[in-house]
């Protein structure tokens, strides 16, 4: 996707989904806020919704261009808890919470707080968007965060013991109460330090 000079565009986000959405969930939400926002509903209408509901839908139904879109998407938004540079534009990213084993080969404790700040978004997210499921598993984390197993462990192990993760009945991994007040101050952090370098 030829984006050189195009502002990223969250299509999840715009179909209240997240990145492990099935095709079946893709195609229901899209049909629910495609009648919700055309046109030609009198009611509810909107012209610019729902042409970016269809750009989004237009992208997420294709296996291929939804393989190709979510590299993007790793780019742009992880880690989450550190400001953008610019106006999330190419060229303007910060790295991957993991840019290949090397990147974790010299570990730190700011590219630590970095990865634990996206598994809680994350979390956040699916429990904004599935609250009767808010659960992510093990595997399923790995792959939305990018990180291998055995780094993972150590950063469950530290969520856990700050109260802002928990692992619920179904042996799945949510965000609680005290994660949720975490993840609004990392999102709010990140805006005031990107607005703070949008004056400078």
């Amino acid at each position: 996707m030829g984006m050189e000079a195009q502002i990223f565009i969250n299509y999840y986000e715009i179909l209240n989904l997240d990145p492990s959405a099935t095709a079946e969930a893709i195609d229901r939400e899209f049909r629910n806020l495609a009648r919700q926002y055309h046109p030609d509903n009198q009611a509810t209408g909107d012209r610019g919704k729902f042409d970016a509901i269809v750009q989004a839908h237009d992208v997420l139904k294709d296996p291929d261009l939804r393989a190709q879109y979510h590299e993007e998407y790793k780019l742009f938004l992880p880690p989450l808890g550190q400001p953008f540079q610019g106006d999330r534009r190419r060229g303007q990213r910060g790295r991957r919470a993991t840019d290949g084993e090397g990147f974790f080969n010299d570990l730190g404790i700011d590219r630590d707080v970095s990865v634990q700040n996206n598994i809680l978004i994350l979390l956040y997210f699916r429990r904004r968007q599935q609250p009767r499921e808010p659960g992510i598993g093990d595997a399923e984390l790995e792959r939305l965060s990018g990180c291998p197993p055995e780094h993972l462990e150590f950063h469950i192990w530290y969520l856990k013991h700050k109260r802002w993760v928990a692992t619920g009945e179904d042996g799945l991994l949510a965000i609680t109460i005290d994660g949720v007040d975490r993840a609004s101050h990392i999102y709010q952090e990140s805006a005031n330090k990107l607005l703070t370098a949008g004056q400078g």
